[in-house]
């Protein structure tokens, strides 16, 4: 278990450490979770984003973390801070939330309350000046909760990434400013 970046109500965040790769492949890299992210990778493909989140935290003192279930000890999901990499999107290095829950404890509101920790995280710790999460039209919870968070469509980010699905493109990117943060709190 890797260092207790942030604590919610319900949540520990903390960075990705190297034991942490079967947990993940277990509970979060299953056909289910990954439906809408272009499906259960392959265990070099997890390590290597594993490796990027600890490189991200070493250079910018952000990145991808899992979260931990206070009460039971147990992994529940994925999220974090990270800068827009794909090359195809029309605003690499943005900086970027996202998440993912594991399949029991969807509709428990972990992602809302682990996405709530991180944006003001990135805007009150680093500074953003804004921030980017990204999803497919088809990933209705997914976007839903952008919109729950404050956050706004910005259909002139869409792109279309060959990886995904027809049923996944485009990428489409809500955005959120300080400004709007703060109006929600």
């Amino acid at each position: 278990m890797g260092k207790l970046v942030l604590t919610t109500e319900r949540l520990e965040l903390r960075e990705i450490d190297l034991s942490d790769l079967d947990l993940h492949l277990e509970h979060l890299n299953t056909p289910a979770v990954m439906a809408r992210l272009g499906g259960a990778r392959a265990r070099e493909d997890i390590l290597a984003k594993h490796e990027q989140s600890r490189a991200s935290f070493a250079k910018e003192g952000f990145g991808f973390m899992l979260l931990w279930e206070r009460s039971s000890g147990e992994l529940v999901g994925h999220c974090g801070l990270r800068r827009v990499a794909n090359p195809l999107a029309p605003n690499v290095g943005t900086h970027e939330v996202g998440w993912l829950i594991r399949e029991d404890r969807w509709r428990r509101g972990y992602a809302r309350e682990a996405v709530s920790a991180i944006i003001e995280w990135a805007f009150e710790v680093h500074k953003a000046p804004h921030l980017v999460a990204l999803t497919s039209t088809s990933n209705i919870g997914s976007w839903r909760l952008m919109e729950k968070l404050g956050m706004e469509r910005r259909p002139e980010l869409d792109f279309d990434d060959p990886f995904f699905s027809d049923e996944d493109n485009p990428t489409i990117q809500y955005s959120l400013t300080l400004d709007q943060w703060r109006a929600t709190q």
